[in-house]
C-alpha cells in the first residue's frame, strides 16, 4: 500500500523506507517553535532535564506575540524570561516588537518553513505550514522542550482524509469560507488525529493566503495536521521567501485514506460559525438579523495582505456603524507596511476603524479588544468557544474578512454583496 504526503514526509525524517497509520516513530525536526505563553513552560522543562544548549540555534524560533506589546507586569516578566533564554541560547530566529508578527504568519514570511519539513510548535495552529506542503503540528510545552534539546520528536503516524477540490470560488468567497464549510460538514472531531490532505485540480484556484487559512484551521476539525499538494504557487512562494532547500512529496496513487470527500468550491457561500463552536455554521443567507458590538479583522488565520485588501474593498468610501468597534490587526510588520504603502491603512482609518500593531491579543481574549458581558463580535479569528474573546456571556461569530467588514458597516452580520453593489 502506498503512502500519503504526510506519511512520506514522516518516513523520510524517521529514516524509514515506509510508515503506516498508527505506527510510533521518532523523527528529526526542521523547526521547533514557541511563543510567549508556551515557551516559559518549555524553558523550565528544558532546564529541569539538565539541557545546556539547544540542538541547533537556526532551527528554534521564538515569537512573543500573544500578550505583546506587554499588556501588564506579569506578561512583561514572562517575555523577559523568554528573551533572556533566547539571548543565552543564541536563538537566531527570535522576533520581538519591531521585527515581529503573529507567529504563524511570520514563520512562512521569514522563509523558515518549506515543503517537506517536519515542524512542531507549542501552539495548536502550527498546522498552518501544511499550506506549503510541510508536516507541521501543535504540541505541548514539554514536547517543545524535548525538541529544543534533542531536535527530535515522537509521533504516531496519522491516518488521512483526502479532500478533493473542484470548481472555482465565487466572488466574496475565500479560504475562510471553505474551511468553515468543511468544519460545518464534518464537525470539530471529524478529523480527530488525522491528516487532512487537500488535493484536486482546483487547489491551483486557491491563493497561498487561502491555503494558509485552511491549513490553520485544520485543528478546529480535530486534525493532527492539514497539508496541501505542492504546485507552482507553492514553489513560487517558497522561492520568494526562503533560501532553504526543499523537498516535494506527492501522495502515492494507491495511498490509503479513511475517507475521500469531494468539495465543489463553486457551491460555497460566505459562511459564518455561530457561538460557541466552529462547526455551528450557517451560510450568510441563513444568518438572520444579528446585531453586533465589535469586529476584529486579523489574527494568524486572516491577517495577511489579501485579507486586508478584501476588507478594504468593502470599507472604501464607507463608514463603520457608530456602535461597532472595528479593530484591524495586520499579521506582521511587513504586511502592515504593505498595507500602508497600498493606502489600505488610510481606508481603514477613514472608515472609522483602528489599526493595531501585530498581536494575537484579541483572539484569545488577552488584550486589545476584550468583550464585555452580552456583547457580540464578528471575528476573522479561529475559535469561538465560551469566553474565548472575553466575558463568558459574550458571543463570537467567525467569518471571513469580507463578511467582517460588511458587518462593521451594517452594524449586524451582513454579506459584502449587501454593501458593495
Amino acid at each position: 500500500m502506498g503512502m500519503t504526503m504526510t506519511q512520506k514526509i514522516l518516513a523520510r525524517h524517521a529514516g524509514e523506507s515506509a510508515v503506516k497509520a498508527g505506527q510510533l516513530i521518532k523523527a528529526r525536526l526542521d523547526l521547533v517553535l514557541g511563543n510567549d505563553i508556551t515557551t516559559p513552560v518549555a524553558i523550565k522543562e528544558f532546564n529541569k532535564v539538565g539541557a545546556k544548549e539547544i540542538f541547533d540555534r537556526n532551527k528554534v524560533a521564538i515569537v512573543p506575540d500573544h500578550f505583546t506589546p506587554n499588556k501588564d507586569i506579569k506578561s512583561a516578566q514572562q517575555c523577559k524570561f523568554v528573551r533572556e533564554f533566547a539571548r543565552k541560547m543564541e536563538v537566531k530566529n527570535y522576533f520581538e516588537i519591531g521585527q515581529m508578527g503573529i507567529e504563524h504568519a511570520l514563520i512562512p514570511e521569514k522563509g523558515l518553513a518549506v515543503c517537506g519539513d517536519v515542524i512542531i510548535g507549542a501552539d495548536s495552529h502550527t498546522c498552518t505550514y501544511g499550506a506549503l506542503g510541510a508536516f507541521s503540528t501543535g504540541v505541548g510545552s514539554t514536547d517543545m522542550a524535548a525538541g529544543m534539546a534533542t531536535g527530535e520528536a515522537w509521533f504516531k503516524v496519522p491516518p488521512a482524509i483526502k479532500f478533493v477540490l473542484d470548481g472555482k470560488l465565487p466572488e466574496w468567497v475565500s479560504g475562510k469560507d471553505v474551511i468553515l464549510h468543511i468544519i460545518g460538514m464534518i464537525g470539530v472531531d471529524g478529523a480527530l488525529y488525522k491528516s487532512m490532505e487537500f488535493a484536486g485540480r482546483s487547489v491551483g484556484e486557491l491563493s497561498m493566503d487561502d491555503r494558509f487559512t485552511i491549513s490553520n484551521m485544520a485543528i478546529e476539525a480535530g486534525a493532527k495536521n492539514g497539508i496541501f499538494s505542492v504546485d507552482e504557487k507553492t514553489v513560487d512562494y517558497i522561492e520568494k521567501h526562503s533560501k532553504r532547500k526543499y523537498s516535494v512529496y506527492k501522495a502515492d496513487e494507491d495511498a490509503e485514506y479513511e475517507k475521500i470527500i469531494h468539495i465543489d468550491l463553486s457551491e460555497i457561500r460566505p459562511t459564518v460559525a455561530f457561538p460557541h463552536i466552529p462547526e455551528n455554521t450557517r451560510t450568510i443567507d441563513e444568518v438572520g438579523n444579528i446585531e453586533i458590538d465589535q469586529v476584529v479583522i486579523g489574527s494568524c488565520t486572516n491577517g495577511r495582505i489579501s485579507d486586508l485588501r478584501a476588507a478594504a474593498g468593502v470599507l472604501k468610501g464607507r463608514k463603520v456603524d457608530r456602535n461597532v468597534r472595528t479593530i484591524i490587526f495586520p499579521a506582521t510588520q511587513h504586511i502592515y507596511l504593505e498595507a500602508l504603502r497600498e493606502g489600505l491603512i488610510e481606508i481603514f482609518i477613514e472608515a472609522g476603524a483602528i489599526v493595531s500593531t501585530p498581536t494575537c491579543g484579541p483572539c484569545l481574549g488577552g488584550h486589545m479588544g476584550i468583550l464585555a458581558e452580552g456583547e457580540r463580535a464578528v471575528s476573522t479569528t479561529n475559535r469561538n468557544f465560551v469566553g474565548r474573546m472575553g466575558h463568558v456571556k459574550s458571543e463570537v461569530y467567525l467569518a471571513s474578512p469580507a463578511v467582517a467588514a460588511a458587518s462593521a458597516v451594517m452594524g449586524r452580520i451582513a454579506s459584502p454583496e449587501e454593501v458593495v453593489k
